[in-house]
């Protein structure tokens, strides 16, 4: 059993708590800590992020400097603690387009969007691995294989997420998920995408955007395919990853070696 995380059994007790949630909390976030910081919050947070932050942030939460979305990955300009983050939530930056989210949204579901935007920028330092990170390296360009799907500093394959700084947005706990049980949780970026067209031709990949009137996606040589949703004749979407488990092709210390490397990706100072 790998110890990644000494507080798993908390995730318990905030599902749990849902259910006691039966009080509002102050408008603003006090500095009594964020209870909602457990591997299971932190995931809830990101989906919630995926949702609805990643239109101006990115689904790699980098920003967008075009329209003044900011960096989330790591010193955050604006808030320096949780409380500060929690805030900027629930009132917005005026003068900018940082809204405030809306006031029926869960102070349950605001703390874990906390503590998802408070993992973006978790510090190495604080947390002792088991893995060598020089061994999970030699894996995942070697047995692994990973980079013929993921690409690392401009190097590897783009049929998967760009994992140059993966560190900065999943913790290790989150990453030993990732290896073995990669469908658990898959953003729509991710879906494999099958299409007929009108004239028959079949083309299947990985779905790079979609709207009401069009459809791009990737295929498996990276080759980019448009069409427009009148001249498909059929779609059918896979929810599930292209990445395959690892939990029967690697043991556990070379597990824990690949978590390590993982969790060392993170932009150089």
């Amino acid at each position: 059993m790998r110890n990644y995380s000494q507080f798993w059994w908390k995730g318990l007790l905030a599902i749990a708590a849902y259910g006691l949630l039966l009080v509002s909390l102050p408008a603003q976030g006090e500095d009594a800590g964020n209870l909602y910081n457990t591997p299971y919050d932190i995931g809830a947070g990101e989906r919630y992020f995926e949702r609805q932050c990643s239109r101006c942030h990115g689904f790699d939460a980098k920003g967008d400097d075009e329209i003044g979305a900011p960096d989330l990955t790591g010193r955050l300009a604006r808030a320096s603690s949780n409380v500060g983050i929690y805030n900027i939530i629930r009132e917005g930056i005026p003068g900018t387009a940082m809204l405030a989210v809306g006031a029926n949204l869960p102070e349950a579901q605001v703390w874990q969007l906390v503590a998802y935007i408070d993992s973006l920028s978790t510090d190495p330092a604080n947390i002792d691995l088991p893995g060598s990170a020089s061994a999970g390296n030699s894996l995942f360009t070697g047995k692994g294989d990973c980079d013929s799907c993921h690409m690392v500093n401009g190097q590897g394959g783009r049929q998967g997420p760009d994992l140059s700084r993966v560190g900065e947005r999943r913790d290790p706990e989150q990453l030993l998920s990732d290896l073995l049980t990669p469908h658990q949780e898959v953003a729509p970026r991710w879906w494999t995408m099958r299409v007929t067209s009108s004239d028959g031709t079949h083309r299947e990949g990985l779905r790079m955007n979609e709207d009401s009137f069009g459809l791009r996606i990737m295929d498996a040589d990276a080759k980019l395919w448009a069409f427009s949703k009148s001249q498909i004749q059929s779609l059918e979407r896979v929810e599930e990853s292209t990445m395959p488990s690892y939990s029967q092709t690697l043991n556990d210390s070379e597990i824990d070696d690949l978590v390590a490397y993982l969790f060392s990706l993170r932009k150089e100072n």
